[in-house]
């Protein structure tokens, strides 16, 4: 490892998250929230240090923190819900994803007159506009809601907002995105945890140590077995807890365009459909962040696309150079400067 590289870890170890490392203290986006949804819903546990892993192409350059600890990732596992709906349509179960939603899953909410409309496009890239409670929390719950990268807001957390046509407004909410859990989870017929660790984490050589978990009151019934769906976040609790190596192998299959270990694991038609700008919204794609003008990361190529959650964590990919990142914990306001220098390093290298 050179001496940028080292330098640049360095510099993230220094500019760790704001967050405390224990729940108990300063920790978690529901505190923000309005009553009554500034509660915890599900599980949480407390964090590490500033972990990462860096890999250029395909070679590991460099671990650091504790990078086996799984750790909440909060929002990267909206890209993971991304990924389960590439495999359902790689497997014919979503053959196209600008169809409604309630055509394949009827009775679970997008059935009235404003819902009825809403495809699973809209939902990945956050433009449903989807209205209602989902294992109750309402919509509304993120109405307004400020994200570090993106258009600040025309109003206050939480208060009502008139919705849109599906389609026309873009919107970081993470009650909709629990409402696509709960569609695939009844496309697939058996639990999402179970459908990632088969057709994606294995696949990509990713061990067993990761966790995916509900809310406590999150559970339905799929052909007759009751089942927990799970979030696309941490939100309200819950969520995906994984490791940093382990997150490192799944930004490797998608810099390799879908294969990993030799075996195709999503096809590279549905990643470049990830990667595509949305319309009304063009630094985001499939429950992805683009760069689109560099707007987002200024120090890195627009090429370069990001999986990001909340504390802040980050899965970044860049194919100009091949090369994919995962940090954890670290302060979202000196991530372009961790990214800069870790491009300039990693150029010097090749």
């Amino acid at each position: 490892m050179n001496e940028a590289l080292q330098q640049a870890i360095r510099f993230s170890i220094d500019h760790e998250s704001t967050w405390d490392r224990e729940v108990t203290g300063n920790w978690g986006v529901h505190v923000k929230d309005p009553a009554p949804w500034n509660t915890l819903l599900g599980p949480v546990h407390d964090r590490g240090p500033v972990s990462g892993a860096i890999a250029l192409d395909g070679r590991v350059l460099t671990t650091w923190g504790e990078p086996d600890r799984a750790d909440l990732t909060f929002s990267i596992a909206k890209t993971y819900l991304a990924l389960l709906a590439g495999v359902a349509h790689d497997q014919g179960l979503l053959p196209d994803p600008d169809e409604a939603v309630r055509v394949r899953v009827p009775g679970i909410g997008f059935d009235d007159e404003h819902n009825a409309a809403i495809t699973w496009t809209q939902l990945l890239q956050q433009t449903s506009e989807w209205q209602g409670s989902c294992f109750g929390l309402s919509d509304q719950a993120d109405h307004y809601r400020a994200v570090t990268f993106g258009e600040p807001p025309a109003g206050n957390k939480g208060d009502l907002r008139p919705l849109q046509k599906a389609g026309t407004f873009w919107e970081y909410n993470d009650v909709r995105i629990n409402q696509l859990s709960l569609a695939l989870l009844h496309l697939f017929g058996r639990p999402l945890p179970d459908v990632f660790r088969d057709t994606i984490a294995r696949p990509c050589g990713a061990s067993d140590d990761w966790r995916w978990v509900g809310y406590d009151n999150a559970w339905v019934e799929i052909g007759g077995q009751r089942v927990q769906s799970v979030p696309g976040g941490t939100h309200w609790g819950g969520g995906m807890s994984i490791g940093a190596n382990d997150q490192l192998k799944i930004a490797q299959m998608l810099l390799d365009d879908g294969v990993a270990n030799g075996r195709r694991v999503l096809s590279q038609a549905w990643i470049a459909r990830m990667r595509t700008p949305c319309a009304i919204a063009p630094f985001y794609g499939l429950l992805v962040w683009l760069n689109t003008a560099q707007k987002m990361f200024p120090s890195v190529p627009a090429t370069s696309y990001f999986g990001v959650g909340a504390g802040s964590s980050f899965m970044w990919i860049e194919p100009s150079v091949r090369l994919a990142v995962i940090v954890r914990w670290l302060n979202p306001d000196h991530a372009d400067g961790f990214f800069g220098r870790v491009f300039e390093a990693v150029r010097g290298l090749r």
